[in-house]
């Protein structure tokens, strides 16, 4: 059992692990039955059961809406924009040969716009990079792409804390995964708490470079593993822990059978500690 669900169980909150892809689930049968649902898995059939548990108005972190709206590059990078966070130009197309004129400016950087860890992700330089660049049926997201200066910030938010993480992208090794952590800057803080404040979250993590002496956030995730946090584990299983009392006071909540806790996975998720 992760280290994060270990610390919740001890502090006397039921914990239950959903595996919705283990066997056949009769949709009739889900129904709101813990205080707080935690949403690790953001695809798949884990989230059509998350969007379920909503509907039927299911205290989920992070919220479902927010979840999909993370989920989509595309939505993300405009929510951010909107928010007045520093992003690269943005671009979206249907085909690879409509991104050929924007190489005259610089190179630019690919990625499935549902991408998640890293795959996927291309630097085009040019036009025959352009063309052997992977092309389907689903949007082209494409960002002007500015060389880092060293390795990429990772800004960690539990709560009211934020966490520092110097990463190499893409991380190769596990002492690679976990970084190096670090103090962020007032401005890199600011940052982190303007795309938090976007999303209405305060659970999340943000991939931030540094070009020329200026910071652009690159990505933006929901869940992630929060590896190099120090303590991550005990930071997450306090958030959680508040975060279902919380719910258990709310109309639907269950305060009269003490705070209880179900996390949905799918095999291979992993928490900090796992």
């Amino acid at each position: 059992m992760p280290l994060v669900m270990r610390a919740l169980a001890e502090a006397g909150v039921v914990v239950d692990l959903v595996h919705p892809a283990a066997g056949v689930v009769d949709l009739s049968t889900v129904r709101v039955e813990h205080d707080l649902y935690v949403l690790k898995q953001q695809s798949g059939l884990a989230t059509s059961i998350a969007g379920v548990l909503h509907a039927q108005g299911a205290a989920i972190v992070n919220p479902y809406p927010v979840t999909l709206a993370l989920r989509d590059k595309i939505v993300t990078a405009r929510i951010l924009q909107a928010a007045g966070v520093p992003t690269p130009v943005t671009y979206v197309a249907r085909r690879l040969e409509q991104l050929a004129p924007l190489l005259d400016e610089g190179p630019l950087i690919v990625k499935p716009y549902q991408g998640t860890e890293g795959f996927g992700v291309r630097i085009v330089r040019n036009l025959a990079e352009l063309a052997a660049a992977p092309a389907g049926k689903e949007p082209l997201f494409a960002q002007r792409y500015h060389p880092p200066q060293g390795r990429d910030r990772k800004i960690y938010s539990i709560g009211d804390r934020l966490f520092g993480v110097k990463k190499i992208f893409p991380a190769r090794t596990e002492e690679e995964k976990h970084g190096e952590p670090f103090t962020p800057t007032p401005e890199l803080c600011e940052i982190a708490r303007r795309c938090g404040q976007a999303f209405g979250i305060d659970l999340y993590g943000v991939d931030i470079i540094e070009s020329d002496g200026k910071p652009y956030v690159v990505d933006m995730s929901t869940m992630p593993g929060f590896k190099g946090v120090p303590d991550a584990p005990s930071h997450l299983a306090s958030y959680l822990y508040e975060a279902a009392k919380h719910a258990a006071r709310e109309p639907r909540g269950r305060a009269n059978h003490g705070s209880a806790l179900s996390t949905m996975l799918t095999p291979g998720a992993v928490w900090p500690g796992r």
